[in-house]
């Protein structure tokens, strides 16, 4: 089928090819050497230095990126909005007083946590405590296993403040 001859011809063809990118890999890291290089002990810096803006005003160059704090956004929230993400809540949660894997959120606002009689919180939602002011509804949406960890609640949460303060007018709305 193959003789020698075709088998070491192969063999150095993978062996040249091996070479020329080992090759190429020497002279590009030697072109484009990106660690700090040191001449005498001496480190020498970069050749481009590119100003971000971090050193001069990072906190108030911080606040601005994050945006409008979460109270300004909650009183220009539309609860038509919210109402359109709270579609991935009601695989678990219901809004007309009846419980289903999780506990029904009408009149869940300003609730005390744990509160609902006729449903079995996991022990650390029970131990938590407070109420759920829109404030301590918006920390639990963003990191639901962040905030009471061993929660029974399996959503990862609501990663955009915009949808955190639509989903909570929107239960606002509903009342008690």
């Amino acid at each position: 089928m193959f003789d020698t001859m075709t088998i070491t011809k192969a063999g150095g063809a993978l062996c040249g090819a091996f070479l020329i990118f080992l090759l190429g890999k020497w002279a590009g890291d030697a072109l484009y050497n990106t660690a700090p290089a040191s001449h005498g002990g001496e480190e020498v810096a970069q050749a481009y230095a590119i100003d971000t803006g971090a050193a001069a005003g990072g906190e108030e160059a911080a606040a601005a990126a994050e945006g409008p704090d979460f109270a300004t956004l909650l009183a220009s929230a539309d609860a038509a909005a919210g109402e359109k993400v709270f579609a991935k809540c009601k695989a678990c949660h219901k809004v007309d007083g009846s419980n289903a894997t999780g506990p029904h959120l009408d009149g869940v606002v300003g609730r005390a946590v744990a509160s609902v009689a006729d449903f079995g919180y996991s022990d650390p939602m029970k131990a938590h405590g407070g109420d759920w002011t829109p404030e301590a509804l918006e920390a639990f949406l963003t990191n639901p296993k962040g905030v009471v960890p061993g929660t029974k609640m399996s959503f990862a949460g609501l990663p955009k403040v915009e949808d955190r303060a639509n989903v909570i007018a929107y239960l606002q709305s509903l009342g008690g």
